[in-house]
């Protein structure tokens, strides 16, 4: 059994303060984000976990990368088919969290996923490399197949297919949309006496701010 218990850090680079947010929790994660990216150190600063509740019941929490946000919320992309598509598709209430270690800092979006136009996700597929682009044809995602050589053999007759065409979005791949109802975020402070900022959307489409107990 392997004890954790000793493991320590003291989170001391920064505050999060009432007196220095925005109202809208948006244009605080943009600011978080960049300052992130800008610190470097973090190899995708866009990685977050999305978890979902799955058709038997359970949740499930896995990466994927943020591909865009804005005013609207937060968009990536994934097979429909996918078992996060599938779980999506019978409760469209997700969770992202993004953790930028080296800010010491956290947020955590509760909100509803709905899929993205056509056009928006026909724009970012013809924007992959080729490669990307097969990939996603290819893949059945989250259904079991016998072996590795299997999935190889079909993307080489694929290359083949497509070596004098142009690879079009398959139908049951595109993007998802999460408009967020809460946004947190978390703010690493010394003796554990965390900064939490709880951003919770009205019926007015305003933004209520809270402060939670670390």
């Amino acid at each position: 059994m392997s004890d954790l218990s000793n493991y320590r850090k003291s989170y001391e680079k920064s505050e999060l303060l009432e007196t220095n947010i925005p109202e809208d929790p948006m244009n605080l994660f943009h600011r978080w984000f960049y300052e992130a990216e800008d610190l470097g150190g973090i190899e995708e600063v866009n990685a977050m976990t999305v978890s979902t509740i799955g058709l038997d019941g359970f949740p499930k929490a896995r990466v994927v990368l943020l591909k865009k946000f804005n005013e609207e919320g937060f968009i990536f992309y994934t097979n429909y088919n996918s078992e996060k598509g599938k779980a999506i598709a019978q409760n469209p209430n997700v969770c992202l969290s993004f953790f930028w270690h080296s800010m010491e800092r956290q947020v955590i979006v509760k909100g509803i996923a709905e899929k993205t136009s056509d056009i928006i996700s026909d724009n970012y597929f013809d924007s992959r490399p080729q490669g990307s682009k097969l990939g996603a044809v290819v893949s059945a995602q989250s259904d079991i197949i016998p072996s590795r050589d299997f999935l190889e053999n079909n993307l080489k007759i694929l290359e083949q297919e497509y070596q004098s065409k142009e690879v079009h979005r398959p139908e049951y791949w595109g993007g998802y949309l999460v408009k967020p109802l809460s946004v947190e975020f978390w703010q690493g402070r010394p003796n554990r006496l965390h900064d939490r900022i709880r951003y919770t959307i009205k019926d007015d489409f305003e933004w209520k701010i809270d402060r939670l107990s670390p």
